[in-house]
């Protein structure tokens, strides 16, 4: 699957890409609620629903550093074609076996695999191709739209996944085929033509060649080490709240979970309008902070829902606003050579938290309740705060300011 460069101008490429990417990104979303409600359905095992849930993540702790190095050293637009046709392969092949009474155990979780590792290549191939996409001078409203993008697609396609499952459980297998080859259309026709990539042998030390390079950009280490922290915090924090659920209505636990997403949208609005603040590592503890501490009052004052959802509207804003100055500062900073290895490094830091922070949760409500585990997390967090206010050497480490972007020198 390859081209030429010939085709439609940069602005209308970027739109199919970011086109594709959100159709795509609300079938991910989908199939997320999907393979574990399908084995669930399948076996009557929560157990075996857990580990199709699991499966779908595994490619996240396994693949992004060395997904980096492939897509460094190939055609970033072969990488996303094939990839995407494997995910609607993948997918195809679990609706077609439903037709008979399937799919088996063995071939849910083993398409959650393909589905998980293809959608790891997908995204850094999709962020290695930007630069050729995008004009520097617009590359952060570009980001922007795309961080926008994908908080939408998530909001929308987890409660679609489950409603869709409910209708009929080949639903949300069918219209991810449909939805994945329309991704994969709009991919074909969005992305330059290019061929592989002139490269000497692979060696084992190209693996590292990411972290070495993301060591040396001040405020990339600084932010993947802050966001990593804060991504742990704040998705232990769901857990101990869908922990403390229990008796509440369904659409209300929707709602306050929603709201991060809603927060999310936010964020990468307003840094399409207003350029990412030289501080912005700081202004993003201080947004967990307050979160935290809405949280804690949340549990103590019995009013969780409210307080939940404002905990988790204000971490969206926060998350998203970071994201953005993140891929900004990757795409300006790091040589399109090794830029999908420093990206698999910082995906691999800041998704692999998420492995934790349910084990994590659930400990914290086992041993503590919901209000005990909201002062923790809040105590943890303000202890960091007061860490990075007071210790220069860990606010210059932990939060150093953003650097001046491609075609945007000046930030406040």
């Amino acid at each position: 699957m390859s081209g030429d460069n010939s085709g439609p101008p940069k602005t209308t490429r970027f739109a199919l890409v970011w086109a594709g990417s959100t159709i795509s990104t609300v079938g991910t979303r989908t199939l997320g609620v999907a393979y574990p409600l399908l084995a669930l359905a399948q076996t009557k095992s929560p157990a075996a629903a857990g580990w199709a849930g699991f499966a779908l993540t595994i490619p996240i702790l396994v693949f992004y550093i060395p997904g980096g190095l492939l897509v460094d050293r190939m055609s970033n637009r072969s990488i996303m074609l094939w990839a995407e046709f494997g995910r609607w392969v993948t997918v195809a092949t679990v609706a077609f076996a439903m037709l008979f009474g399937g799919p088996s155990l063995c071939h849910l979780i083993t398409a959650a695999l393909l589905e998980g590792t293809f959608w790891v290549m997908c995204n850094l191939a999709e962020t290695a191709l930007l630069p050729s996409l995008v004009k520097p001078v617009m590359m952060r409203r570009a980001l922007a739209k795309s961080e926008g993008a994908s908080h939408l697609a998530s909001l929308a396609g987890r409660p679609l996944g489950g409603y869709l499952f409910g209708v009929g459980a080949f639903i949300p297998f069918v219209l991810n085929a449909v939805l994945f080859a329309v991704s994969l259309v709009l991919f074909w026709k969005g992305s330059p033509g290019s061929g592989r990539r002139p490269a000497h042998s692979l060696q084992l030390s190209d693996l590292s060649v990411g972290f070495h390079v993301l060591m040396k950009q001040d405020f990339l280490r600084g932010a993947i080490m802050l966001v990593t922290i804060t991504n742990l915090m704040v998705n232990t924090l769901i857990m101990i709240f869908v922990a403390g659920s229990d008796g509440m209505p369904s659409l209300t636990i929707g709602l306050v979970l929603a709201a991060g997403g809603m927060g999310g949208a936010l964020g990468a609005t307003l840094t399409f309008f207003q350029r990412p603040l030289r501080f912005t590592l700081l202004i993003h503890t201080g947004i967990f902070l307050m979160a935290m501490l809405l949280a804690m009052l949340g549990s103590v004052l019995r009013s969780q829902p409210l307080f939940f959802a404002l905990a988790f509207f204000a971490t969206g804003i926060g998350g998203a606003m970071s994201n953005v100055a993140i891929r900004a500062v990757e795409v300006a900073r790091i040589d399109p050579g090794t830029l999908a290895r420093v990206v698999g490094v910082s995906r691999l830091s800041s998704y692999g938290a998420l492995s934790l922070a349910a084990p994590l949760g659930a400990f914290l409500v086992t041993w503590h309740g919901v209000t005990g585990g909201s002062m923790l997390l809040f105590g943890a967090m303000l202890i960091l705060a007061l860490s990075v206010l007071t210790v220069p050497q860990l606010r210059k480490w932990l939060t150093p300011p953003l650097p001046d972007f491609v075609g945007e020198p000046h930030l406040v």
